[in-house]
């Protein structure tokens, strides 16, 4: 009961929305006469029957009180006699239209509605035959049999009408009941691998929600075909009845001719999307060929083989959308076009920094500035090259930290490539130390030598290299420069930090101090450690176990 309540109240609702009001059509309030004036119109409504629009003034009458003349004559008439007939009377380029022995009223020329009737014949002929339908469902209302047997009729759609609705109850119970052991059944053949494709925990409910929805479609479409059919049965409610099956016509012939409408540009944009797909899978595999060993494409190989192949996917698309964007539905709209002006105008104003991240990834790429594996040195942060990307470059650094560098900073800063000197996964490296004049040089590049040397993934070919980069006021500036093993699995900043502790080690065995920071006068004490202090508390060799 509760649910034919709301079905009743949604019928209602919808019965206010769609459906022109009983006493008149809708209308506009006025219309241009012959003569240039803006004229009222008025409908003639009978027994919620519309006869005639009356669109002009004659014989110094409006169009109201035209309709009001008429619909006094006809009801007058129609309570006076039953058994009446409708016939015409010409009157000049004028139609008279006689009820009985009457006169109902004038179909004047300016009454003819140019989109409707051809002429003012066609006009008074139409009027004719609703005032005939007005006397029949006058002499229909007054019969006793008629009246009983609309009742019966619509007693008997309404019985159809409950019975139909709790059949779709009934079968949507079953199917909500046979509907998880069917999905869980189906759900486990659909895999993967290993993968189930669909959880059918989750699709019960949204199953679920499109049955509901369904069913109160199908409930709707029972229930306003049932209204329409009481409403016709009955002379008075005729008309509403019969314009609910017109408006419902109307909606189902306009959803058709849409849909149909459609299909050839619908057509026309999967071939045009067929024609980009093939010829997109042609190019992907064209510039694979180009980028297999021993092609002489330098600039193309496996680095920038994949940004490569999405750009040309890209451009292939964006011509494929443009070319199919007039043939898709709705494109034409107001709508469709004023979203698209949305859309490119959000484009316009946000994406210039967007495209300067890709366009420097771009450049990243095709120069070939930065590959992952190699170590770098990016500004201030240091470390290894993880992925290059379309907008940002991540680095991993020695203590473990993942950095996100935008492609537009480093393009716009200076570079350093420690992998490039080494051949496979190696990296170089390099240190800095500062030692008195009163130290012979030659001592100082041995140590640094030998410090390289007792660093585990230090390798002796190339030979470490010591470099006198500066002769400052205080001291010569000394750069040892060696090269990391390729399978070493130590960072960088791992094994820099053990040459550091070498070469400290080592310069301490000799009695040479390094001379940083600056100093005004040599101390009484030498600035050195000497090797029994090495491992003094809570440093202890045995707890540290260093050679």
């Amino acid at each position: 009961m509760r649910t034919l309540l709301q079905l009743s109240a949604a019928l209602c609702l919808a019965l206010l929305i769609c459906v022109p009001s009983w006493s008149q059509a809708a209308l506009p309030d006025e219309v241009t006469g012959a003569d240039g004036a803006e004229v009222h119109v008025a409908a003639l409504v009978v027994a919620n029957r519309t006869i005639l629009v009356f669109r002009s003034n004659l014989l110094g009458e409006t169009p109201e009180i035209r309709a009001a003349r008429a619909r006094a004559v006809i009801n007058e008439v129609l309570d006076d006699s039953v058994n009446l007939t409708v016939s015409l009377q010409p009157m000049q380029e004028h139609f008279i239209v006689l009820l009985g022995e009457r006169r109902a009223f004038i179909v004047a020329n300016a009454d003819v509605d140019p989109l409707v009737h051809s002429s003012s014949r066609a006009a008074a002929e139409s009027a004719a035959e609703n005032l005939r339908q007005v006397v029949a469902e006058t002499q229909e209302s007054r019969d006793l049999r008629f009246m009983l047997s609309a009742a019966a009729y619509s007693a008997l759609a309404t019985l159809v009408f409950v019975l139909l609705i709790r059949l779709i109850y009934f079968v949507r119970a079953q199917v909500l009941a046979a509907l998880p052991g069917l999905m869980q059944r189906h759900a486990q053949a659909l895999k993967v691998g290993s993968t189930q494709v669909v959880d059918a925990n989750q699709l019960f409910p949204l199953v679920s929600r499109a049955l509901h929805a369904l069913r109160w479609m199908l409930m709707l479409l029972l229930g306003y075909e049932w209204l329409s059919f009481v409403l016709s049965r009955f002379p008075y409610t005729r008309p509403l009845g019969e314009s609910l099956n017109t408006y419902l016509l109307q909606v189902a012939v306009y959803l058709f001719d849409g849909v149909v409408s459609a299909l050839p540009g619908l057509g026309i944009a999967v071939v045009i999307f067929f024609i980009a797909r093939g010829f997109s899978g042609f190019v992907q595999r064209l510039l694979k060929r180009m980028a297999a060993p021993g092609s002489s494409d330098a600039w193309l190989n496996s680095e920038t083989l994949q940004p490569t192949r999405r750009l040309t996917s890209l451009a292939i698309w964006l011509f494929a959308l443009a070319m199919a964007y007039p043939y898709l539905p709705g494109s034409g709209t107001e709508a469709f076009k004023g979203l698209s002006v949305l859309v490119g105008l959000m484009i316009s104003l946000g994406a210039s920094s967007v495209v300067g991240q890709a366009a420097s990834g771009l450049i990243l790429t095709y120069t070939r500035t930065l590959r992952p594996g190699e170590y770098v040195r990016v500004g201030e942060h240091e470390g290894t090259v993880t992925e290059v990307g379309m907008f940002t470059t991540r680095i991993r650094t020695g203590i473990g930290e993942v950095l996100t560098i935008p492609n537009s900073m480093i393009t716009s800063t200076v570079t350093k490539n420690y992998s490039r000197a080494v051949a496979g996964p190696g990296y170089l490296l390099e240190t800095c130390v500062t030692i008195g004049y009163d130290t012979p040089w030659r001592q100082v590049e041995a140590m640094l030598i030998e410090a390289a040397q007792r660093t585990e993934g230090v390798i002796n070919t190339p030979t470490p290299l010591v470099l006198q980069t500066a002769l400052s006021d205080y001291y010569p500036e000394y750069r040892l420069v060696a090269h990391a093993s390729p399978g070493n699995s130590q960072s960088r900043a791992a094994v820099l930090s053990a040459l550091h502790s070498n070469i400290q080690d080592v310069f301490n065995e000799h009695s040479v101090q390094i001379m940083s920071p600056h100093y005004i006068a040599d101390p009484q004490d030498a600035k050195i450690v000497p090797k029994d202090k090495w491992y003094a508390d809570p440093e202890l060799r045995e707890t540290l176990n260093r050679p």
